[in-house]
């Protein structure tokens, strides 16, 4: 891992410093423990500051079965890549007191083990033959030059600017990119990084294999024991509490935050930041500006100005170009938002009817795409319940779509401009169900206008490492950070930035683990090579 590097003066004592956090994603949670866990730094030294009233960020997860359940999100997991993440779930207790998160997510998963059978519908209704990823040769040329190509030869380009139109009607994309939530003009180095770092996962795309799940939604999983952990740790957890700049001064050429200014509770405060003080920035946020919608009104169509975590990041980075560039993630909606829905229901006929079209019970196959739909839909079934408090009798599925912008095949309109019963009358559509399947069912849609907004085409410097050489007291650990060969929209992302923060900035002499090199490996390579093949 090859993090730019810059002398830090060292502690002139051995007194632990006290570490203010803001945000409370997974990278400030993550951050949090590494500095308990592996920096020695007492609970009571961390503060975390969060502007909703929920920590967890964008894994977040509420609701009940009267108004219905949400999800913005998940987020694809699995057991030979994630190293950051499970070295620190290794030592988190779970939820259900099955041991650690990561014993209690591999217990479950050899339960219910993946293996989808529908992974791409086509317009008929039928499940499409995805044994073949519908290469042409010329596609597999040109998909080797991107593979192989260097990333500062790249530079900003888009994935169009190396891929053909054919390439983009193959079996294969409509399966990466609803499984990654690419778009075609997206970054190709961030494209390029996902071949490599999931090309375990090429081999095996069509069944979705390779990918774990939690028992819970990740919010009740991962989340929860998180903060858990840390309240029982003595953290201080702070929500309803908006910062909205940093005093700071520059000693040495180097940027130290004095001071933090935040809203809480909508109360202007300023929190002093001493000398020998952490602070850790999530800058950017893919669930800024996040609306919700019901099943008679469509999300509200939200944008930069009434986002937040934009405009921290902004006011830093201005004459500082080490600090990254937050224009060139944000500055086209249009480019990275899409929609995505909870359903909640009461009788179990949408279940067993899935059941029967695709070959899967629910929690053992995967994201079930509508390929030739307009607004290319996917929803996934995961295993029930998937919330904790979820009661018996109440099922709750996901989905999303990426074109959200397109008129639709049945409602005639934009999913963006759809209610909850318009989503599900689209659905059934697709799926050529009755309306009583879905009859009584809750659907909350979700507009998120930069949820792709880190696959935005861009320069390496447009992105700061975890702690820029310009910095002496600030670190960023967000989705939104450089990170040598690793991949972003990732929960190993953040956890893995925020690992090498904290041990940067506290000078922690213990290896972060390495990104495994599955794309080295020669019987990956053969086995990659043998499915563009087919």
């Amino acid at each position: 891992m090859n993090e730019a590097t810059h002398p830090l003066p060292p502690r002139r004592d051995a007194t632990p410093p006290r570490a203010t956090m803001i945000g409370g994603g997974i990278g400030s949670l993550a951050a949090a423990a590494f500095m308990i866990r592996d920096g020695g730094v007492p609970g009571a030294n961390v503060t975390i500051l969060e502007a909703s009233p929920l920590l967890g960020g964008s894994l977040d997860g509420a609701g009940d079965p009267e108004r219905g359940y949400s999800l913005r999100g998940g987020r694809m997991l699995t057991t030979d890549n994630y190293e950051c993440t499970w070295d620190l779930f290794r030592t988190i207790p779970s939820a259900t007191g099955e041991g650690s998160v990561y014993d209690e997510t591999l217990a479950f998963n050899r339960k219910h083990v993946a293996h989808s059978m529908a992974r791409l519908v086509d317009r008929r209704r039928a499940r499409v033959p995805v044994a073949s990823m519908g290469f042409s040769m010329h596609d597999r040329i040109e998909l080797m030059r991107l593979v192989n190509a260097e990333e500062d030869k790249l530079g900003a380009d888009r994935i169009t600017d190396h891929l053909s139109p054919s390439f983009f009607e193959t079996e294969f994309w409509f399966m990466w990119v609803t499984t990654f939530a690419f778009q075609p003009w997206h970054s190709a180095v961030e494209f390029k990084r996902y071949l490599h770092r999931f090309m375990l996962e090429f081999t095996r795309i069509e069944t979705l294999a390779g990918v774990k799940r939690t028992v819970f939604n990740q919010y009740d999983s991962l989340a929860v024991p998180l903060v858990r952990w840390l309240e029982a740790e003595g953290v201080t957890l702070v929500t309803g509490c908006e910062v909205t700049d940093l005093d700071h001064r520059t000693e040495d050429g180097q940027l130290v935050v004095t001071a933090i200014r935040c809203l809480r509770d909508g109360r202007p405060e300023t929190i002093e930041v001493d000398k020998g003080d952490l602070v850790f920035l999530q800058n950017g946020s893919m669930t800024d500006a996040s609306s919700l919608g019901s099943m008679t009104e469509a999300p509200a169509q939200l944008g930069k100005a009434d986002s937040t975590s934009w405009a921290l990041w902004e006011k830093l980075a201005e004459g500082r170009p080490e600090f990254g560039n937050p224009a060139a993630f944000n500055s086209s909606i249009a480019q990275s938002a899409w929609v995505s829905f909870t359903v909640t229901l009461n009788t179990p006929v949408f279940f067993d009817l899935m059941n029967r079209f695709s070959g899967n019970e629910a929690g053992t196959g995967g994201l079930v795409t509508f390929k030739d739909s307009a607004w290319l839909m996917s929803i996934v079934l995961a295993h029930q319940p998937h919330f904790a408090a979820q009661p018996e009798g109440v099922q709750v599925f996901w989905g999303y779509a990426l074109l959200p912008d397109r008129i639709s095949d049945f409602v005639a309109k934009p999913m963006a401009d759809c209610t909850g019963e318009e989503i599900l009358r689209e659905l059934c559509g697709h799926l050529r169900f009755d309306a009583e399947a879905v009859a009584g069912a809750i659907c909350i849609p979700c507009r998120m206008p930069y949820i792709t907004s880190m696959f935005m085409p861009r320069l390496k410097t447009d992105r700061p490492v975890p702690v820029p050489a310009g910095s002496r007291n600030l670190a960023f650990v967000s989705q939104f950070v450089e990170i040598e060969d690793d991949v972003v929209f990732t929960v190993e992302y953040s956890v893995r930035a925020a690992q090498m923060a904290v041990y940067r900035l506290l000078g922690i002499d213990r290896p972060i683990p390495d990104v495994t090199p599955h794309d080295r490996s020669l019987r990956v390579k053969v086995d990659a090579v043998i499915k563009a093949f087919r």
